[in-house]
């Protein structure tokens, strides 16, 4: 057989994503914080960027009062849809587009999906939406009162507005490190173990225990293991008691050594950390030699000792959750969205900077430079624009989907998966997931992650509507919180109990969620029980 050269033509298909779509994409699943980092990223190095200060801007808007904003939703649930069944539950104000006037300049949230600017996502175009000056023609701003910039401000005249002032100076945090070093210069007088101690000091991890190897110590410093042994010896009497510590029981350890209350008998005891968190106190006491009385009081004292020492000083503190998207009651029933203004990154194109350089003459390459950043600085403020737009949309309709939740409680949490959300709002799975990873919304039970409201489901014996894994586990909570001293609910009571109830549920799920409560088991809890009484 003859091989011979061929050329045929093949028609074919793929998915390929431009430069912007990746973008677009990129921002949507940030969290505020590192979206703010990223905008401070692009401001830097796009000079046709700059930060809007702008006063008058606003991210609410109120469906059911016509609304004169943007980039707000009202949910529209009243009290008579309680049971959050699907999108027709939410009440009057969401069944059409908003009766107050339309300039173009508002965005409507409504539940038939044909409500504008504001059903676009990711996975439509851009263009769209903008106009050609790269502003959004969906959204203006509106009057804020409640907004102030966060400007910083200085006293009228003075060489020392740039210094610290004397309130900030004494209020400064001191760090481990710092407290740690000032006691090694105190202690130590030697050189060399000073260079050890330094080098152990920056050794500890965040919570105060020393987790190197310390014959790695003495080869990396290129002395003996004992002097290295016989300065951790040193270092380990240092405030605050139990520091250096290499595992949990050696910083106990020390800390009873610190109070002198390490006798035999609490040695032993501390030894069988094991014993304590299976609260076999029976065992206990005869490792120890002690009674059950004794045994109570060890107890107490060692719930008193901190298992951390090294988190009572300085460092950074913890960041607190920012929510994304805030809710709120409306008086005459229903829910009013709308995005944290405070969390939304504020820049514009700089068009005045633009007409002017463009006017001059500039080489080829700077003109192509131009137009690169020209183009890219449009397409970010678009990006921030379809982030928040597709934030708020699927808030909104996770928030009609659990108008029970919020009216009563986690037990009326509803079973959801992301298709639900995807299928209603014409969004694609990947786009919903991205939305809600990171997000946060604060509402009148409180603040939570966008994911919290997606849970499994446990289908119900007579064929109802399933429960949520989430409100399972809430009644698995108050059943044992309710329990009698005397009458400990087991697994398999728990089981009985929610299948009388209609849920379907098997011994394993159950023992399951409990573990997750980190509730401990039925023969567990009726010790504790025991020794309390």
């Amino acid at each position: 057989m003859a091989l011979t050269p061929r050329l045929d033509q093949r028609q074919s298909q793929s998915l390929v994503m431009t430069p912007q779509l990746q973008q677009a994409i990129k921002l949507l699943q940030l969290s505020n914080i590192e979206l703010a980092e990223f905008v401070e990223q692009e401001l830097e190095q796009n000079p046709m960027l700059e930060r809007d200060d702008a006063e008058d801007r606003t991210t609410e808007v109120d469906a059911a009062d016509g609304g004169d904003g943007a980039q707000a939703a009202d949910a529209g649930t009243d009290g008579a849809a309680a049971s959050g069944d699907g999108p027709d539950d939410a009440g009057p104000a969401n069944d059409g587009p908003d009766d107050g006037p339309d300039d173009g300049m508002s965005m409507d949230f409504g539940d038939d999906g044909d409500g504008g600017p504001a059903d676009g996502d990711m996975d439509v175009a851009l263009d769209d939406l903008y106009t050609q000056d790269g502003q959004p023609d969906a959204v203006q701003a509106a009057p804020d009162a409640g907004y102030e910039p966060t400007l910083p401000t200085s006293a009228a005249g003075g060489y020392d507005d740039d210094l610290p002032g004397l309130d900030q100076t004494l209020s400064s945090d001191v760090t481990l490190r710092d407290h740690l070093m000032e006691q090694l210069g105190m202690d130590l007088s030697d050189v060399v173990d000073r260079m050890i101690g330094a080098y152990l000091i920056d050794s500890l991890d965040e919570t105060g225990y020393l987790t190197i190897d310390l014959t790695a110590v003495a080869e990396a410093l290129d002395c003996e293991t004992a002097r290295v042994e016989a300065v951790l010896k040193h270092l380990q009497q240092f405030d605050p008691p139990g520091i250096f510590a290499r595992d949990l029981k050696e910083c106990l350890a020390l800390q009873l050594a610190d109070r002198d209350r390490l006798d035999p008998a609490m040695a032993a005891f501390v030894d069988n950390l094991d014993l304590v968190a299976r609260r076999e106190f029976k065992t206990l006491a005869k490792v120890c030699g002690v009674d059950a009385e004794d045994i109570a009081d060890m107890l107490a004292e060692l719930k008193s000792l901190d298992p951390k020492p090294a988190l009572a000083f300085g460092g950074e503190l913890a960041q607190p959750v920012i929510p994304d998207v805030l809710m709120r009651a409306r008086p005459s029933g229903g829910w009013h969205i709308e995005l944290n203004p405070d969390t939304l990154p504020r820049v514009l194109v700089n068009n005045q900077y633009y007409a002017e350089i463009s006017t001059k003459k500039a080489s080829k390459i700077d003109r192509q430079y131009i137009t690169e950043q020209y183009q890219s600085a449009n397409w970010l403020v678009k990006s921030l624009h379809q982030r928040a737009t597709t934030i708020l949309k699927v808030a909104k309709e996770i928030v009609r989907q659990q108008d029970a939740f919020f009216l009563k409680g986690v037990q009326h949490l509803r079973p959801l998966v992301l298709r639900d959300i995807a299928d209603i709002i014409d969004m694609h799975e990947s786009t919903v997931s991205r939305v809600t990873a990171n997000k946060y919304i604060a509402s009148p039970r409180g603040i939570f992650e966008l994911k919290y409201f997606f849970t499994s489901s446990i289908s119900r014996s007579d064929g109802g509507e399933a429960f949520s894994a989430e409100a399972i586990k809430a009644r698995i909570r108050t059943m044992i919180d309710g329990e009698p001293p005397a009458k400990v609910l087991s697994d398999d009571k728990l089981v009985e109990i929610l299948r009388a109830d209609g849920v379907d549920i098997a011994r394993r799920t159950v023992a399951k969620y409990r573990e997750a409560l980190g509730i401990p088991s039925s023969v567990q809890r009726r010790r504790q029980k025991s020794l309390s009484n």
